[in-house]
């Protein structure tokens, strides 16, 4: 199906080409593999790197469980970070996994970095209609870690609620970048169970949306009708998060025990400037579709365990996440009022 439809556009974008020199029946073909390669290079490489933004976007929301004064306004600068874990660095490639491209030399397999991945890499080759298209496989961030700051406001309601934002400016990353914006809404269910507030035992469940947006340098690829214009590949993801959190004061203390369950929809796009190729055909355009075929949605089941210090109208706080993957968080917060 993704062959024919490759087929389809590239014959459309073909028919309705104003250059002079018309690519032969065989150049059609091999640049449509050439494309379905691509493809199956994009999923690998950067799939791990927005299953892991889930992770960074569903941390430390909940800074407490307590049912907070009405109308208070509170302002928090955290610093989030994400541990890379080693399994989702690399992935095999072989050379009978594609249509067009090889790896350059005898070797007929390679391990090769992930977005998440280290800086190693290697050239792929292709043979269209007798002139060799080469290119390098992208590199990853080389980071075990990547961190980001952000900031969060929370705005006390008088039934108990509270409604929260956050917002992180682009963090550059080795070889893209990393951002991420949301909103939600927290509920406290103790203030209805007087027996755990005597205890200083508090619940809270919350909602909250966000999205995350990682880009990364991809596959540079020239051919003799021009560059495709894959060179820069963002994976966009939107993701609702549903948290259920317990807590318990000790002092100045408050230590918070959380359950998350997200859904996350993926979406993968090439962008940036176009190559010359589109003078003949939409190639960002082809592979974007061929990228909705990949198109997920994922459900996460996220474990954190968080301790609040207060002192007078400031918070500190440190978060733990875990479940596939691991995340800390620190932040500290100000009561504007």
């Amino acid at each position: 199906m993704k062959r024919s439809f490759v087929i389809c556009i590239l014959f459309f974008g073909f028919s309705n080409s104003i250059q002079a020199q018309t690519p032969t029946p065989t150049q059609f073909e091999q640049i449509g593999y050439l494309l379905e390669d691509a493809l199956l290079y994009s999923k690998q490489y950067l799939i791990p790197a927005t299953d892991g933004a889930v992770y960074q976007a569903s941390s430390a929301w909940m800074n407490s469980a307590k049912r907070k004064k009405n109308w208070q306004i509170t302002v928090g600068l955290h610093g989030n970070t994400f541990i890379v874990p080693k399994s989702d660095r690399s992935f095999i490639i072989n050379n009978s996994d594609f249509k067009f491209l090889k790896l350059e030399g005898t070797e007929a397999s390679a391990e090769v970095p992930t977005a998440l991945g280290n800086d190693d890499s290697f050239y792929l080759v292709g043979d269209l209609d007798g002139q060799q298209v080469r290119l390098k496989t992208p590199k990853g961030v080389n980071q075990e870690t990547i961190t980001y700051p952000y900031l969060d406001v929370s705005f006390a309601l008088p039934s108990g609620s509270e409604i929260i934002g956050r917002f992180s400016t682009k963090t550059n990353l080795k070889r893209g970048y990393y951002k991420v914006y949301g909103f939600g809404l927290k509920h406290n269910l103790s203030q209805y169970f007087p027996k755990l507030e005597s205890k200083k035992i508090h619940i809270s469940a919350m909602s909250f949306y966000s999205n995350e947006d990682i880009s990364f340098d991809f596959l540079d690829v020239n051919t003799s009708y021009g560059n495709l214009g894959i060179n820069n590949l963002n994976g966009i993801v939107d993701t609702y998060h549903y948290q259920l959190s317990v807590s318990k004061e000790i002092k100045r203390f408050e230590i918070l025990g959380s359950f998350i369950v997200n859904t996350s929809n993926f979406n993968y796009v090439v962008s940036g400037e176009k190559g010359e190729i589109e003078n003949i055909i939409p190639a960002q355009y082809i592979i974007n579709q061929l990228l909705n075929t990949i198109e997920k949605r994922k459900t996460n089941y996220i474990g954190e365990v968080a301790v609040n210090y207060s002192l007078k109208d400031f918070s500190i706080l440190s978060a733990f996440a875990f479940g596939k993957f691991v995340n800390f968080n620190a932040g500290v917060s100000y009561k504007v009022n």
